[in-house]
């Protein structure tokens, strides 16, 4: 569990960063979701995941034969959390309230801008 937290933590950094390409990644998927993005602009953000897994040391992912295999092994990882989550876990609910805070957290700040 402390493996799962980590890597939260550095994508959550990852992620605060907000730069340009992380953004557009992020947009690109929630367009996806909703069947508007196009194939060019898939690989563009499955590109940019994979640079950010290569930057939080999960390299291993990218070079799988079909790199975009990585997105369904995250939402897989995603599922088996959301079980441990609903059977009460209490690692897991503490990571969850961990988590929750840094949304709290960031919107604090922001509402201190």
């Amino acid at each position: 569990m402390k493996r799962v937290e980590n890597f939260l933590i550095k994508l959550k950094e990852l992620f605060l960063a907000e730069n340009a390409e992380n953004q557009k990644m992020l947009d690109t998927y929630i367009r996806f979701a909703e069947g508007k993005a196009s194939d060019e602009e898939l690989v563009k953000a499955n590109d940019q995941l994979a640079e950010n897994f290569k930057n939080l040391g999960l390299g291993v992912l990218v070079i799988l034969p079909f790199s975009p295999i990585t997105i369904p092994y995250i939402f897989k990882k995603a599922q088996e959390l959301l079980r441990q989550w609903e059977a009460k876990d209490a690692e897991v609910i503490a990571l969850w309230e961990k988590m929750n805070n840094w949304v709290y957290d960031g919107f604090a700040s922001t509402y201190d801008r």
